[in-house]
C-alpha cells in the first residue's frame, strides 16, 4: 500500500491553451479511498489517467509513496485500474480474464488458481467462473473486471467511472459493494464519477475539480456543512443548494426583510456589497410572514417532498428589479399536502445560512 501525491502537476492537450489540469496539489493517504469528482471536461480523468501513466504530465509530478513515477510506464508503476467499459476479453472465462494478468507475468499455475478462487469468493463470483463475459449481466462484468484488478494486489487502484454502464438500482448495489471492498482490502483507491451522489456515499475524502483547478478538497460531511466557494456550494447537495444575491446594508444581508448579521471578520472579507446567501432545500421554515413564493413543482419521495417555488426578488434583495423571478427549492415532510399554484412565506433558519463574496464566490469565514 502507498500514499499518492500530485505535486504542482499539469496537463496540456495540443491545440488548446487552457490546461486541462492546472497546477494540481493533492496527496491520498495510504488506504483512503479518494473520489475525484466534477462536470464533463474538468479534468477529473485526466488526472486519474496520469497517474496511471496513460496520459503525460507537462509540469510537475506524481509520486506514490516515495517512488516518482511520473515518467514511468504503466506497467511499473504497480496500479491496477478499472474501466468503464469493462475491457473483459470476450474469448476468455470469467477465471481466464480474472488470472489474464498474472498468466503473463508467468506466475505459477496454482498460485494463480489460489488468487483467482480468492477474488471471486470476495466478489461471489465462484459459480461463473467457466462462464463468458456474454453470458453475464452488467454487475457480474463489472465485478469481474474489479477482480482482474484485485488478484494483482497493487499498491493503487484506479477507477475511471466504472458504474456508469449500470442501470440506476444495480449502481446503488454495486458501490455500496465496491466501497465495502476497499475498506476490507485497504488499498489506496482514487475513483472518478461525475456523480456527486455517488461521490458523497463512498468517498474517504471527495475532491471537486473546476476546469482543471482542484476547488476543495474534504470529507462529504465537510463538503456539504462547509463548502469553499459558490460552485463546490452548487455541485455539492441534491437538489442543489439555494443561491440567493443579496446587498449588505450596515451591518446585516437582507432576505426576505429578515436581517442576516455578518459577524467582523465577514465584513472584513467582502470586496463589494454584494453577498450571496446560500440556503439548502432543508434550511428553510415555512412561517407567516418572509419570502413570498408560489409553489410551481411538488416532487414527491414519499420520505421527503420538495417543493420548487418562483419568488420574487425585491423581499429578497431590494436593489433588484422589482419582477425578476427566483428559483427556491424546499424540503418539506413528505406526503404534505402543497400542491402546484399554491402560496407560502419563507425564511431561513438561523443555523442554516452560508454567506459567499458575489463578486469573488469564496466562502466567507463563519
Amino acid at each position: 500500500m502507498a500514499t499518492v501525491t500530485y505535486d504542482s502537476t499539469t496537463r496540456y492537450y495540443a491545440g488548446n491553451p487552457q490546461p486541462a489540469v492546472d497546477n494540481l496539489d493533492l496527496e491520498v493517504a495510504d488506504g483512503e479511498f479518494l473520489v475525484l469528482v466534477g462536470p464533463s471536461g474538468c479534468g477529473k480523468s485526466t488526472t486519474l489517467r496520469m497517474l496511471a501513466g496513460l496520459e503525460g504530465v507537462d509540469g510537475g509530478a506524481i509520486r506514490i509513496g516515495s517512488r516518482d513515477v511520473t515518467n514511468l510506464p504503466p506497467k511499473d508503476r504497480d496500479i491496477a485500474m478499472v474501466f468503464q467499459n469493462y475491457a473483459l476479453y470476450p474469448h476468455m472465462t470469467v477465471a481466464e480474464n480474472i488470472g489474464f494478468h498474472l498468466k503473463i507475468s508467468k506466475m505459477a499455475k496454482s498460485e494463480r488458481e489460489e488468487r483467482i478462487k480468492e477474488a471471486a469468493e470476495l466478489l461471489d463470483l465462484t459459480p461463473y467462473l467457466d462462464r463468458k463475459p456474454a453470458k453475464l449481466s452488467g454487475g457480474q462484468r463489472q465485478r469481474v473486471a474489479m477482480g482482474r484488478a484485485i488478484v494483482r494486489r497493487p499498491q493503487v487502484f484506479c477507477m475511471d467511472e466504472p458504474l456508469s454502464n449500470l442501470d440506476a438500482k444495480l449502481r446503488v448495489q454495486t458501490r455500496t459493494q465496491i466501497a465495502s471492498l476497499q475498506r476490507r482490502l485497504g488499498v489506496t483507491t482514487i475513483y472518478v464519477t461525475h456523480d456527486q451522489v455517488e461521490a458523497m456515499t463512498m468517498g474517504d475524502r471527495v475532491a471537486v475539480l473546476k476546469d482543471g483547478v482542484l476547488q476543495q478538497c474534504d470529507t462529504p460531511v465537510g463538503l456539504f456543512g462547509r463548502p469553499a466557494n459558490l460552485f463546490v456550494a452548487g455541485f455539492i447537495g441534491s437538489p442543489a443548494m439555494n443561491l440567493i444575491p443579496s446587498t449588505v446594508i450596515g451591518e446585516s444581508a437582507t432576505v426576505g426583510g429578515r436581517p442576516i448579521p455578518l459577524t467582523r471578520a465577514q465584513r472584513a472579507e467582502l470586496t463589494s456589497d454584494k453577498v450571496v446567501v446560500g440556503v439548502r432545500p432543508e434550511g428553510w421554515t415555512i412561517v407567516a410572514e418572509g419570502i413570498d413564493a408560489t409553489v410551481d413543482v411538488v416532487e414527491e419521495l414519499g420520505s421527503d417532498q420538495y417543493l420548487y417555488c418562483s419568488a420574487t426578488t425585491p423581499q429578497i434583495d431590494p436593489t433588484d428589479s422589482p419582477d425578476a423571478p427566483h428559483a427556491i427549492t424546499v424540503r418539506t415532510p413528505g406526503m404534505s399536502p402543497w400542491r402546484p399554484g399554491e402560496k407560502l412565506a419563507l425564511a431561513p433558519h438561523p443555523g442554516a445560512v452560508h454567506l459567499f463574496d458575489a463578486v469573488t464566490g469564496e466562502r466567507l469565514p463563519d
